[in-house]
């Protein structure tokens, strides 16, 4: 079976679960209990195989022989087997009375659960485990006092119908044994397993896991080839120092056994029937071919799968990065290779793939891609004909699914139902059964039913109910009876209240339970439906030595034992054992407390144990379907029974009892043979026919069924090829027999209507003029009804021809969902129809670059549309779909992009107060509406977004303000800042310098930076500011700064301003400023214009705003080199503004700015563009 999503996770994705039984939600199970992990991860490097062959297990042919899977376990349980504390209640104690509302139901179920196991209980991955606090220094004389007790008794019989009596009778009495596991009382787990059917091997592996360090300390493993008789340790065999932490029993071949080494002994052994192998890696769980007996599969703790096909001894890696416990192998008639993995894999990227490969041949040239795309992670099953999984999808779950190995197909659930969860119930009989959590639904689960091929799902019951488990784990209130096909029993949250209600047809109807009409005691009991009614509790036990509270058997058809109520809701007080015998039409009381029932000699007895919770001695037995019990003793002193092992279609009548006496004492096995209260084998005269039947309609699901059944009371041993179902008869088919079909709901007359949503015209695209399509009428056979004639050819879709009809549903997606690619990225677009004639309609698909393709018909675009885009940008990609009679149109906006590797922010150093200052961001590489900038300006907290590269922004305020810029584009972003000085004026002059200069000037940032620095110490004024432009002949820019806060004294500043500035061209001029570039390198600074330059500042009769390159000392550093493409470094950019295309920037000069005044303009000067292309060609020349 297969689960999905935890009810804490709003991303749907699917998990394996265990069938029959309700379903859990959060537990992962075991597919076909054959997949097997330890409890805890081992701790070594070693894999031994434990092949018990026929001279050592010492069984006799008869018992070795037609080993069965379907009947027999197939994996071992992980058990604890300590003791309980005595001072718990049993069922129905006065600790447990309960009022109140729904959560304090469902406390109470919790502690009813935990009275089914020892205390300090732990579960883990579909597994039982526990913990004990048992004492290491118990007395070892109480396994010695109770070995070999041979003795059984029967006290006294308990007829049901006649109510309590304490008659003592003569009856068969039982005979049992007793086994002390001597040493092993501080031994707090166990892994028991019946090694075959008929077989006469036991085996047992008890350990000491310590929770401390989270390993296993020490490990004991026994043997009995008597039926569990005696045992004999086996850890000479294996090696003394040798701990062993878990069993691994191959499913098809049960005397092959694995078993995985926590400590390594120093020598190995070489007994043919143990051998060991060392690993280079820890197995965390293993999962065996369904067929071949030396296959398997081993999941490392690294998330890496191996494969064996020689039982282990070598081991080949398959692939690296797999999704824990999503790889399955071949399915049997479906899969062409018997070899073939299936797996859930990761890509280098983190995206993940389903992947299939054969088991050995699994390299990337062998590998195949079933779904063409990506998936969810954990979202990958495969069960019996079906493979599941999800699609990442923003904000709602999509699921698709493969029928019989076909192409995916997208899962259509009712439109609105927008599932948060997803749980496959059953995928075992022809169709899939679904649970699923709807957006509106927190702690229920909505039932719906699919078609053969697991596409269209209808509603089959709401608001089903859920428990939470012991291990925290959602367990679904959902119960598959075993033996009769489509009969389900459900509790469902209604007002409030929980019900519970069964099913003969598959959920196509419901119904109450009908409570018993007497009591124990014979009373009358007078529950009225709807008003009252029998509620069951549902709850599998997570311990697999326990019955839980509801127990069906395939080979007992039509016999229900659980616990419930009889009341107006569910309730977890006062509760009852029942039964019905005739398939959940009638019930009796059995029981006033929870008992564990299990059925025997192929469900002709039943055998009943009360709860664990308190020690016993006693069994009770039941020859006539739970109408009459006897009592047996199986022991002389009570037992915390633990747990009960029946070996499922064994022909031997054994059971076996784990448990403690005390807390302190060593495991005691007591072993039952049941066959002495067999009196004869049964002969046809001991049988009777049974009608199964649904109040007392004898057609369930198409047929009028028959079953044999041993008659009531006859004390008789079933025969080994005892016929269940003695004929089957196919009925006519009425309105029952058959369910709404997709779109469509029933209404409260009974019938089915289409739902708002859905349109009942609509006719698939593959549906071509001149073929024929099958038009719903609303309703659709119950799969697996075996119903002939009658109103089937009413409700059956009718065959019609298919119309001529304009194309409608015009859809255009990418194949990954996405509307962003990668630049040189192969992009898939998918074109879907809803409507219309796929083999006559033309498809056309431009791609919004110059491109554009077309198609005859939608046949050849179902693999996809691919295309490569050579540039970024964001790109209008149309499609339409065109016949003689219409056309439909679609859009959609793909953004191409690729990684921004540098960003270099372009503004200058100094600008007037007041006026508006051009700011540019350069990308590189270079991109087209791709890009998305950040601007945070001056003091703002927000940033101004902008999709293009400059920005424009006056600055109100003198001072010292930084402004930043990052720029986003695809999954990358970069950032800028630089330093900006607002001043209400300023004084400029331009310089250059002695020819011998050029010839050291490397032409990089930091150099520029350190002579902008000398220059500065030579004219030894703090208020200056110098740029040094790139490029040969050097050049510079010197500015002259008034004091800080002199904006009010602004002529005495001028004034000052224009002393500094003659004195300081004076100067220049008479070659007075100078500096040492290195010893005997001196250099000269000029003046280039001899006419002084008037003060700037903020009076309107100046023209544009100054765009500057300026470096200063204290605030002003340039970039550091960065590296682009073909390794050249592109040096910082001095020139702080681009000759913009509406209005030329202006650089403010040492000359007059009146209207008379020539100005410099940057035309005159390199641009920044040819500022970096010569610099990428100096840098290249070097």
């Amino acid at each position: 079976m297969i689960a999905a999503l935890t009810l804490q996770n709003a991303k749907a994705e699917i998990t394996c679960a265990c069938c029959p039984s309700p379903v859990q939600l959060h537990l992962e199970k075991l597919r076909l209990g054959m997949r097997t992990d330890p409890t805890e991860e081992p701790s070594t490097l070693e894999f031994k195989e434990v092949g018990a062959t026929d001279q050592n297990i010492g069984v006799d042919d008869d018992h070795e022989t037609g080993d069965s899977i379907e009947d027999v376990p197939l994996f071992p349980q992980d058990v604890s087997l300590d003791g309980v504390s005595t001072t718990e209640h049993t069922p129905g104690s006065s600790e447990e009375s309960h009022r109140g509302n729904v959560e304090e139901r469902e406390d109470a179920a919790l502690r009813r659960a935990k009275r089914s196991g020892p205390e300090f209980a732990e579960f883990s991955e579909g597994r039982w485990t526990g913990r004990t606090g048992v004492d290491a220094g118990a007395p070892e004389d109480r396994g010695s006092l109770l070995d070999g007790q041979k003795q059984g008794r029967s006290e006294f019989r308990w007829n049901r119908d006649e109510g309590r009596g304490n008659t003592r009778q003569e009856e068969p009495k039982l005979t049992s044994s007793t086994f002390a596991l001597t040493g092993d009382s501080a031994h707090n787990h166990a892994v028991v397993y019946w090694s075959g059917q008929n077989s006469s091997v036991i085996l047992i592996l008890t350990k000491l896991y310590d929770f401390h360090i989270g390993s296993v300390t020490e490990s004991t493993l026994w043997r009995s080839t008597d039926y569990g008789s005696t045992y004999e340790r086996m850890n000479d065999k294996v090696g003394s120092k040798t701990v062993l932490s878990y069993l691994y029993v191959c499913p098809t071949n049960k005397r092959k056994i694995r078993s995985l080494r926590a400590v390594c002994s120093s020598a190995l052994m070489r007994e043919p029937s143990y051998q060991k192998y060392r690993l280079t890696f820890y197995i965390l769980s293993l999962l065996f071919h369904p067929s071949e007996e030396d296959w398997a599969l081993a999941y490392s703790h690294d998330q890496k799968l191996y494969s064996s096909v020689d039982f282990g001894r070598k081991w080949q890696l398959i692939h690296e990065h797999v999704t824990p416990n999503r790889f399955y192998w071949s399915v049997l008639g479906l899969d062409k290779e018997p070899d073939l993995v299936h797996m859930e894999a990761h890509t280098p990227d983190g995206n993940v793939q389903y992947v299939t490969c054969k088991a050995q041949m699994c390299t990337e040239a062998n590998r195949n891609y079933p779904f063409p795309g990506y998936i969810d992670i954990s979202s990958l099953v495969v069960q019996d004909d079906y493979i599941f999984i999800q699609v990442p999808t923003s904000g709602r779950a999509t699921y698709y699914v493969s029928y019989k190995r076909d192409s995916f197909i997208q899962i259509k659930l009712p439109k609105y139902s927008l599932p948060k969860d997803l749980h496959i119930v059953s995928t075992d009989e022809k169709q899939v059964f679904a649970a699923v959590q709807e957006w509106n639904q927190n702690d229920t689960y909505n039932l719906y039913l699919s078609d053969t091929k697991g596409i269209y799902f209808t509603l089959a019951m709401e608001n089903v109910k859920t428990t939470r488990g012991i291990g925290g784990n959602q367990m679904l209130d959902l119960y598959e009876v075993a033996g009769i096909k489509g009969m389900l029993i459900a509790n469902k949250r209604q007002d409030n209240q929980v019900k519970t209600y069964i099913t003969y047809n598959k959920g196509r109807d419901w119904r109450l339970l009908q409570a018993p009409a007497t009591d124990l005691d014979g009373n009358d009991i007078h529950c009225i439906l709807p008003f009252c009614s029998l509620h069951l509790q549902l709850q599998m036990s997570e311990n697999p030595y326990l019955s839980g509270t509801i127990s069906t058997k395939d080979s007992a058809p039509g016999i229900i034992v659980a616990t419930g109520n009889i009341g107006a809701e569910l309730s977890y007080n006062n509760v009852g054992m029942f039964i019905s015998s005739d398939a959940g039409n009638s019930w009796r009381q059995i029981f006033e407390e929870e008992h564990n029932v299990w059925f025997l000699d192929k469900g002709g007895a039943l055998v009943a144990v009360k709860q664990p919770s308190v020690p016993t001695r006693h069994l009770w037995v039941s020859f006539d379907e739970g109408r009459q019990w006897i009592q047996h003793s199986f022991s002389s002193v009570p037992l915390f029974v633990d747990g009960v092992l029946v070996e499922a279609g064994a022909e031997n009548q054994i059971m076996t009892f784990f448990g403690h006496f005390s807390h302190r004492s060593e495991w005691q096995l007591i072993k039952i043979d049941y066959k002495s209260i067999f009196s004869r084998k049964c002969t046809e005269e001991d049988y009777q026919t049974w009608h199964l039947h649904n109040q007392g309609e004898p057609c369930v699901m198409g047929q009028k069924q028959i079953y044999m059944k041993r008659r009531p009371g006859n004390y008789c041993m079933l025969g080994k090829d005892y016929s269940r179902i003695l004929s089957a008869e196919s009925c006519i088919c009425r309105a029952h027999d058959f369910e709404c079909d997709y779109g469509y709901e029933r209404r409260g007359d009974g019938n089915c209507r289409p739902a708002f949503w859905f349109n009942p015209s609509t006719v698939s695209r593959s549906c071509s003029q001149g073929q024929n399509y099958l038009n719903s009428t609303g309703y659709r056979k119950v799969v697996l009804n075996n119903c002939t004639k009658g109103v089937k050819e009413m409700y059956t879709a009718r065959k019609q021809q298919c119309p001529n009809r304009p194309p409608k549903g015009l859809v255009l997606t990418t194949k990954d969902g996405k509307l962003t690619a990668n630049l040189g990225s192969n992009v898939t677009f998918l074109v879907h129809l809803d409507e219309g004639d796929s083999l006559r309609t033309n498809i056309q698909l431009d791609f919004g670059d110059g491109t554009a393709v077309s198609y005859s018909n939608l046949s050849w675009t179902e693999e996809g549309i691919k295309h490569v885009y050579k540039s970024a940008g964001i790109f209008r990609v149309t499609a339409l779909a065109e016949n003689t009679l219409g056309y439909d149109t679609t859009t959609l906006f793909l953004h191409v992009t690729c990684p921004v590797e540098h960003v270099q922010l372009l503004a200058p150093f100094v600008v007037i107060r007041n006026k508006e200052v051009n700011i540019t961001a350069v990308v590189l590489p270079s991109h087209s509406r791709t890009v998305t900038y950040f601007w945070w300006l001056g003091n703002n907290t927000e940033p101004v977004i902008t999709l293009d590269g400059s920005i424009s922004f006056t600055f109100p305020n003198e001072g010292m303000h930084t402004i930043t810029v990052q720029v986003a584009a695809a999954n990358t972003m970069l950032q800028d800042t630089k330093t900006i000085a607002v001043k209400e004026f300023f004084k400029s002059l331009l310089l250059s310098f002695s020819p011998n200069l050029d010839e050291f000037n490397p032409d990089i940032p930091e150099w520029r930076q350190d002579v902008g620095r000398v220059i500065k110490k030579a004219l030894l004024q703090e208020q200056l500011l110098v740029a040094v432009f790139p490029g040969v002949p050097t050049a510079a820019e010197l500015f002259l700064l008034p004091h800080k806060n002199q904006t009010e004294g602004k002529k005495k500043s001028e004034e000052e301003l224009e002393q500094v500035s003659n004195i300081i061209v004076s100067a220049l001029n008479q070659n007075l400023v100078e500096f040492e570039l290195k010893p005997g390198v001196r250099v000269i600074v000029y003046n280039t214009q001899l006419t002084l330059a008037p003060l700037v500042d903020s009076n309107p009769r100046h023209s544009s705003s100054a765009m500057l390159m300026l470096l200063s000392v204290v605030f002003l550093g340039l970039a550091v080199f960065l590296i682009y493409k073909f390794k050249r470094k592109i040096p910082w950019i001095n020139i702080y503004a681009e000759v913009n295309q509406e209005k030329e920037q202006e650089m403010i000069g040492s000359v007059g700015q009146g209207e008379s005044t020539p100005k410099i303009t940057l035309s005159e000067f390199s641009t920044s563009k040819e500022l970096m292309e010569k610099e990428l060609d100096c840098q290249g020349q070097k």
